[in-house]
């Protein structure tokens, strides 16, 4: 598989979003303050994870290469100690071609154990003009969903994704639904 320099540099921000957040914080953890935080923790997740499931998108752009298609999500979320702000991260790949995002989110916990989240962010296609779970091309994506911690260290999540013109030659916007099941750390 050959990759793009915009590729290279899109998977490289993802894994950013990533990877810092869990290298930084991996010093402060501790069982204490886990087993404190559970305590006065009664509303939503703040549980970081990483999943997959699939991906359908449900539009088309009305021209050639926008036909709507389904594939795998690969999803994962950071969440900030002292702010319901999480960094989330998702690839859709499709048959042809894959969207990568970086996306900040509110979150809010509405029952034990589960939030509702909406967000932001954009989606970078690796191949313009081929059909991706969201559009083909690159675009401002928004997000709004779902997740609720319903094992230990299993996490379900389901949400929508709107790509803004994400279709070359095409006024149309992109959307896309996931879901899946993550593994929280």
């Amino acid at each position: 598989m050959k990759y793009s320099r915009k590729s290279i540099y899109a998977i490289s921000a993802l894994a950013a979003t990533m990877i810092i957040p869990v290298v930084v914080s991996a010093g402060n953890a501790s069982a204490e303050t886990r087993v404190i935080a559970e305590q006065a923790h009664t509303r939503g997740t703040d549980a970081n994870y990483i999943g997959g499931g699939v991906a359908a998108g449900i539009t088309n752009g009305g021209q050639d290469g926008d036909a709507a298609n389904l594939g795998i999500n690969i999803q994962g979320r950071l969440t900030t100690p002292q702010a319901p702000v999480s960094l989330r991260g998702a690839v859709l790949a499709g048959e042809e071609t894959t969207a990568i995002m970086p996306i900040l989110s509110y979150d809010v916990g509405v029952t034990k154990n589960t939030n509702v989240y909406v967000g932001g962010g954009y989606s970078f296609v690796e191949e313009d003009g081929k059909p991706s779970p969201l559009g083909n091309r690159d675009s401002v994506v928004l997000t709004a969903g779902a997740e609720t911690e319903f094992a230990h260290n299993i996490v379900g999540y389901t949400d929508v994704k709107v790509g803004i013109n994400a279709y070359e030659n095409s006024p149309a916007e992109a959307v896309s639904l996931q879901a899946g099941v993550g593994y929280s750390f």
